[in-house]
């Protein structure tokens, strides 16, 4: 396991995956714990927040037209977001968190809870087949 992970609260490995939990949600917004579940984005900011990272509750193409919180980068480094899709839009794409060399952390359904897949694990589903791309948080102004 990469070593960044080793701080990863307990509570963060157990998040169930729920699609209707999403940045900005009504779910989210009500109750903004994890403890109902999160969809990919909402747990990759969380898992940021974690670090000491916040992000606004910005959703997948929102987050990837995003220059004040966020910037784009060609190769990703530990905490950086990468974004999947099955056509390499950014709209409704994949979020994951890069914690080490070749290790992605995130929430999907396929899995139902968090998980440390490699690129290629992503590149061989046609639903993540395509990276959009690399987003670094900003530093809080």
């Amino acid at each position: 396991m990469p070593q960044l992970l080793a701080s990863l609260p307990a509570d963060l490995w157990t998040v169930p995956y729920a699609g209707s939990r999403y940045p900005g949600s009504p779910a989210a917004t009500a109750r903004p714990d994890l403890a109902l579940g999160a969809n990919c984005q909402l747990y990759a900011y969380e898992v940021l927040r974690h670090f000491g990272r916040r992000l606004p509750p910005l959703r997948s193409a929102e987050l990837w037209a995003d220059r004040a919180a966020t910037r784009e980068v060609s190769e990703p480094a530990p905490l950086d977001l990468l974004l999947y899709s099955p056509d390499g839009t950014a709209y409704g794409a994949h979020v994951g968190v890069w914690v080490a060399e070749d290790s992605v952390l995130h929430l999907c359904r396929e899995v139902g809870h968090p998980a440390l897949w490699h690129p290629d694990d992503f590149a061989a589903r046609p639903r993540y087949r395509r990276l959009v791309g690399v987003k670094r948080a900003l530093p809080a102004p």
